[in-house]
């Protein structure tokens, strides 16, 4: 009897949601709850490069429109929630459009000369979203720097690579300029510290590996190793948390993580492990204990794309599968994406058009994980029967349980896991062509046991209480 009251739910449950009813053996998993795996410190992203001044209205978009964006973009109850803001630190000398500012914009003699900051209480726009961030409960600032200033470096501009005056390799007429870069650096958050926001986390280096026509440095892994030890103890001074390296793929950062590691003295100073995804994707975890970072990922492509299923890197479920592996395989502490929003044929979260905004449906694929796992929570262990199903599961602080269920099947199921201890309510939302993050009657309690009725090519999202 029980197994055919649990088929009739699920042939109700998928016609209610507008899908196609099939009556199959319900695939059957476990979510150990005291199991845990990696914590989680967020989800985030980046409004670098001035893009935080277009939601401010640089191209026209009105006051109402930007509280709309930002509340698409933090809100906890009808957006994503998000819980980290990505900043970038500025090496320009000119405030052109796509330019991060600098703090310090001109050589102020040399390394040991004193410095001439600059401060605008502006910084692209970003100190305005960091303090909107703030209104809805974001504590989780990273700093990031893609360049030190052109006068600090070997080539003598903050873009096409170069590398910082002062390490191995890079002897320059002008002197050594790394600790003068590391002043530098903290200076950064001393500044929005005076705007009232507390940068948490900083980082030195934003793909280091790479040569591009605008702000960038490169650093090898003993270069950075050897920076790290000179920023390391003034960072812990300031109380921040210093990452490294945010290498451009995810196998590539391993060789900066196992250089930190191997030096003691290095090692004791970096608190988090970043790195990126596009010159090869999360698969593994890195090689250390510390937290992990998956700091900077976006689909490539050259269009706007609302879809959530078309097949393109840049749909909704295909950003969906990517944080449901960076989560899992690469055990990662949290999920950065690259841009929340920006103009034109972006893949950013949203699209900024002038006075007016649109709205992929990957800003709803992270919504889903963003909304309901709350900085603080634990990844728990997992089984699933049906390798259709990608499915994680997490514990919040504050006492909700979360569980995330990915069908890549093309056809409605159902599946029933066993939570090893009771919960007294189930509420699932429904992400996939129709749905945005929508609260469905898809999840039943049966004592220790959940059931979820599962529309084809879609990610559920079940809150227990």
């Amino acid at each position: 009897m029980r197994r055919s009251l649990a088929l009739a739910l699920t042939v109700a449950t998928a016609c209610s949601l507008g899908v196609p009813a099939h009556a199959q053996e319900p695939s059957r998993g476990r979510v150990d709850f005291r199991a845990n795996l990696q914590p989680i410190d967020g989800f985030g992203f980046s409004e670098a490069f001035q893009r935080a001044a277009v939601i401010h209205g640089l191209n026209g978009l009105p006051a109402p429109k930007q509280k709309e964006v930002v509340d698409l973009l933090f809100g906890r109850r009808t957006g994503a929630g998000a819980s980290i803001l990505r900043l970038g630190i500025g090496s320009s000398a000119d405030t052109v459009y796509d330019h991060m500012p600098s703090i310090e914009p001109a050589d102020p003699g040399g390394p040991t000369a004193p410095p001439k900051y600059a401060w605008d209480g502006d910084d692209g726009g970003q100190v305005w979203l960091a303090k909107q961030a703030q209104s809805y409960g974001v504590r989780r600032f990273y700093a990031d720097a893609w360049s030190a200033p052109g006068f600090m470096k070997d080539n003598g501009t903050d873009a096409n690579g170069g590398t910082l005056c002062g390490l191995q390799g890079a002897d320059c007429a002008s002197g050594d300029w790394r600790k003068a870069y590391a002043k530098y650096l903290v200076q950064y958050t001393r500044f929005y510290r005076r705007e009232g926001i507390r940068i948490t986390d900083l980082g030195f280096t934003n793909e280091p590996d790479i040569t591009v026509s605008y702000a960038s440095m490169n650093f090898t892994p003993a270069q950075a190793v050897e920076f790290v030890k000179v920023l390391g103890p003034l960072a812990r001074k300031a109380g921040l948390n210093l990452s490294c390296c945010d290498h451009t793929g995810w196998d590539g950062q391993q060789d900066y993580t196992r250089a930190i590691e191997a030096d003691p003295r290095a090692a004791r100073w970096v608190t988090t492990v970043t790195g990126h995804a596009y010159s090869s994707p999360v698969t593994a975890p890195q090689p250390t204990r510390k937290r992990t970072w998956m700091s900077e990922w976006g689909p490539g492509g050259s269009t706007w794309n609302e879809n959530w299923d078309d097949g393109t890197e840049s749909s909704g479920f295909a950003v969906a599968e990517n944080i449901h592996r960076t989560l899992t395989d690469g055990g990662a502490s949290a999920y950065v994406y690259w841009l929340g929003a920006s103009i034109g044929a972006t893949r950013a979260l949203i699209q900024l058009d002038g006075d007016a905004y649109h709205v992929s449906k990957r800003l709803w694929a992270f919504a889903a994980y963003s909304r309901f796992i709350r900085p603080g929570a634990t990844r728990v262990a997992v089984t699933a029967a049906d390798p259709a199903l990608k499915v994680s599961a997490y514990r919040n602080v504050g006492g909700t349980k979360v569980v995330e269920i990915l069908n890549t099947g093309t056809t409605a199921s159902t599946t029933h896991l066993a939570l090893g201890s009771p919960a007294g309510h189930a509420q699932a939302y429904l992400t996939d062509a129709g749905h945005s993050v929508s609260p469905v009657a898809a999840a039943r309690l049966h004592g220790r046991a959940l059931s979820v009725a599962l529309a084809p090519r879609s990610l559920t999202t079940v809150v227990l209480r």
